[in-house]
């Protein structure tokens, strides 16, 4: 794979071919936004009664935290194809950021090394 289509922009790429051939086009902003909203909802309900206190419908029990957690990446995805974001840039600023400004944060932090 060349390093232009390594990462995120592969899947960046990859969700337009999808779009393109099988979704018609992308839905606008804010119905994705919508959407995103309503797939990170799924994903807290599985967390909730899986990981948390409530306890687990049999209806939730078979739902697939990974699937969820895709279903959010692929509409993140489409928000940052239609909004001209490349995913792979921002990742990289990012981490870059979290690096500078935290990398000794969370090793001297008591409530997390007791």
């Amino acid at each position: 794979m060349s390093e232009e289509t390594k990462g995120l922009r592969s899947v960046q790429l990859e969700v337009d071919d999808w779009i393109r051939e099988f979704g018609v086009r992308y839905f606008n902003e804010l119905t994705n936004m919508a959407q995103l909203t309503e797939e990170v909802g799924e994903v807290a309900r599985i967390i909730a009664r899986r990981y948390g206190e409530q306890s687990e419908k049999e209806s939730d029990k078979d739902k697939d935290l990974g699937e969820e957690l895709a279903d959010v990446m692929f509409v993140v995805v489409c928000l940052a194809n239609q909004t001209g974001v490349d995913l792979q840039s921002a990742w990289e600023a990012r981490m870059e950021r979290k690096t500078s400004r935290d990398k000794n944060r969370h090793k001297n932090n008591k409530k997390l090394n007791p």
